[in-house]
């Protein structure tokens, strides 16, 4: 099969089209014909080196795909040859097949494309445990969104907005940003180039700071969230895009009774991801069913075009997803 690998660290131009045996699937596991694979910033953080496969993991990058099940494993019975399907895997997406662990493959929801579900199970498993089960967002809470046109800045307005978020801020950097962030469901899209986004959310709320933070940024931000953040205000970590915490005190953090915790999806057992999932089906399938929430997917590019995608996702300038196809029909 075709697939992507990483030659060295370093920029997109690294990402080379390589030929590699088709997986095996294991008994737990299922072969998936990928149709179409999600880019996103952990891809990123593994071609620069900083991110490494976890133990036993495939080194080619791509942690999300959609595509057709064309193998089962011994101890399969939930899937057969012939279904339509995404997964979230450990590695291994940037390829024409990969094998998934059943647990972590998923049905696709009832009128999603191939190209759309593949954009999906690592954004929205990432949103929903950062901003749900760790966040804790509730109906009638705010929260701020930095990164607003990121794949979890979209995926995070429209669920925020789903279950009931009383105002929600993102952050953004351009005025199609903007624009496109409001129509996803934002109150209020701040670009951060030009407007302090601490003052405006203060001023959005009232002076009363935002209950829930989900941030890709850190760096300078970390503090400036504890800013602005309301009384016992929730910050969570999803990436850190400007490196670590700068200028951190954390007088504020105790003043105000934040807590500030983050996560990582991928190092998570198969258990851990399996549990996501079924929260995700019971809870969101419905909305997206609905037609209430969808991944928003900007460009998708050919397999062997890695290296453009990885180049646009480094720009900053997409909106949404980036997805990788082996089906010329799913380019656009």
């Amino acid at each position: 099969m075709t697939a992507i690998e990483i030659k060295q660290p370093g920029g997109p131009e690294v990402l080379v089209p390589t030929t590699r045996p088709v997986p095996v699937p294991e008994p737990e596991q299922v072969l998936i014909r990928i149709h179409a694979a999600g880019v996103n910033g952990p891809d990123v953080w593994q071609r620069k080196g900083l991110y490494a496969p976890p133990p036993g993991a495939s080194d080619i990058p791509g942690l999300e795909v959609a595509g057709q099940v064309v193998a089962v494993g011994a101890h399969v019975s939930r899937f057969r040859v012939g279904d339509l399907v995404c997964a979230l895997v450990p590695g291994g997406g940037y390829a024409e097949y990969a094998a998934a662990h059943v647990s972590n493959t998923m049905e696709l929801p009832r009128g999603l494309t191939l190209l759309e579900a593949a954009g999906m199970p690592e954004t929205f498993m990432t949103v929903w445990l950062n901003l749900f089960q760790l966040g804790k967002l509730i109906a009638g809470e705010s929260v701020l969104i930095h990164g607003g046109a990121s794949g979890i800045g979209t995926t995070a307005t429209s669920l925020a907005r789903a279950f009931g978020a009383s105002k929600i801020i993102t952050t953004v950097g351009s005025s199609a940003h903007r624009e496109a962030s409001l129509a996803l469901g934002a109150d209020l899209a701040i670009n951060y180039l030009e407007e302090d986004f601490v003052a405006e959310a203060k001023r959005f709320t009232d002076g009363a700071g935002v209950d829930v933070i989900v941030d890709i940024i850190a760096g300078d931000y970390v503090a400036r969230n504890y800013d602005a953040a309301a009384m016992n205000g929730r910050i969570i970590q999803v990436s850190m895009m400007n490196g670590p915490a700068k200028d951190l005190n954390l007088f504020p953090m105790m003043a105000k009774r934040l807590l500030h915790t983050g996560s990582t999806l991928r190092s998570r057992s198969y258990a851990d991801k399996a549990a996501i999932i079924d929260e995700l089906e019971r809870q969101v399938w419905p909305h997206i069913e609905a037609g209430r929430v969808r991944p928003v997917v900007y460009k998708s590019f050919s397999l062997t075009d890695a290296r453009s995608a990885h180049e646009l996702i480094d720009s900053s300038k997409h909106i949404g997803k980036i997805v990788l196809t082996t089906s010329a029909e799913l380019l656009a």
